[in-house]
């Protein structure tokens, strides 16, 4: 699998988003608006806790 999807739980308002991993673009969370992953040209940068990684079905 070229990337995988993340499941990423913002520390601000423990909202849980799930974030491709090798984001291209800035995410932000989708109630708070805090930046949850920054790309930096390959893997994203998350700053943020990762519950789980999400299985391709």
């Amino acid at each position: 699998m070229a990337g995988s999807f993340i499941k990423v739980r913002c520390n601000d308002c423990e909202n849980e988003q799930i974030v491709f991993g090798n984001a291209s673009t800035v995410v932000n969370c989708a109630v708070c608006g805090t930046t949850l992953a920054t790309p930096t040209g390959g893997k994203a940068d998350i700053p943020h806790d990762i519950v789980e990684t999400v299985e391709a079905r």
